[in-house]
């Protein structure tokens, strides 16, 4: 019987390239959409291997239904929708894409950061609309970010990779993290602090925590009331890190200042309010959308993919424990 992989939206022709190479079926969603549950199941039990989204939920249900799917690679670096309990007891292979876009989400962050300290989305809209009659001293007036203070909520290597670039910006810097960062506190000079002190002494909360019980709402109605009324809120994380309801509640209030947003709650939903306010800038979920690393992500599913098919342990296998178990 012919191998057969899915991929369950369209990714870069280069991972595509990769797998059928290897001679494999290589069967890719035709639609621009994520597959509903219903097609999600159908696709995993006529599947050897399922190239999968973080919008897919692999739980145990599913790999139940479809043992003959053996691996699930996420094009992700996260994999908070696959259950590593159920896919260790089955088996059953899980993989992520890490550190490959690590670059781009840091990029990304900050270009969230300058443009809600400057007011870049106002003013873009101000100007089309036509608005720009002459320069006036406090037309458009934002925050300074050189010299300033940027909060790291999670230092991994996205919170990692954002920090270090602050060094532009001559900026003091504050993490919150599990474990003193060596690297973080020479480059940077940062200072690991409780998320208590970082969120009344930072001008930028920046969030790169992965979702799990321990980080949901985070940053919640508390944790904002904390920080300063001319602070900054930055995810790029996850959306259930922040409570979404408190934080339209904050910028509408001005109790913080701004905040930019690459994901959300309820993705893609939006928490009500939010799209009225002129204080937060949104952006659909683009850290990774570059070409040049969305193609490494989908080389890098692939080749997870390859590695198990052909016997060997995938270079980046999330669940060990489920391969120690085949």
């Amino acid at each position: 019987m012919t191998t057969r992989v899915t991929v369950t939206r369209a990714i870069p022709v280069e991972g595509i390239d990769l797998l059928a190479q290897a001679g494999y079926e290589v069967v890719v969603n035709p639609e621009d959409r994520d597959l509903t549950s219903e097609e999600l199941l159908r696709a995993a039990q006529g599947s050897d291997a399922l190239l999968c989204m973080l919008c897919n939920r692999i739980d145990r249900t599913l790999m139940e239904a479809a043992p003959r799917c053996r691996i699930y690679a996420n094009y992700a670096v996260g994999f908070n929708n696959m259950d590593g309990a159920a896919a260790a007891e089955l088996s059953v292979a899980l993989t992520n894409t890490p550190d490959v876009l690590t670059a781009a989400t840091a990029d990304l962050a900050w270009a969230l950061l300058l443009a809600a300290a400057r007011r870049v989305v106002e003013a873009d809209r101000f100007t089309r609309q036509g608005r720009f009659e002459n320069w006036g001293p406090k037309l458009f007036l934002g925050a300074d970010v050189t010299g300033k203070t940027l909060g790291i909520v999670g230092a991994g290597r996205i919170g990692t990779a954002m920090a270090l670039r602050s060094r532009g910006f001559d900026m003091n810097v504050l993490y919150c993290h599990p474990r003193g960062h060596e690297t973080l506190e020479r480059e940077t000079h940062a200072r690991r602090v409780s998320l208590d002190t970082l969120l009344a002494e930072s001008d930028f909360v920046s969030v790169h925590v992965p979702l799990n019980e321990q980080t949901r709402h985070l940053i919640g109605r508390a944790q904002l009331q904390q920080m300063r009324p001319t602070a900054i809120l930055i995810n790029t994380a996850r959306g259930p890190v922040v409570d979404e309801a408190a934080l339209v509640e904050a910028l509408k209030s001005r109790r913080i200042a701004a905040a930019g947003l690459d994901v959300y709650e309820r993705e893609p939903a939006l928490a009500a309010g939010l799209t009225e306010l002129d204080n937060v800038v949104l952006l659909p979920h683009v850290g990774s959308a570059t070409r040049e690393t969305r193609s490494r992500m989908a080389v890098m599913a692939a080749e997870n993919i390859r590695a198990f098919l052909e016997g060997k342990r995938p270079p980046n296998l999330v669940n060990p424990e489920g391969w120690q178990l085949r």
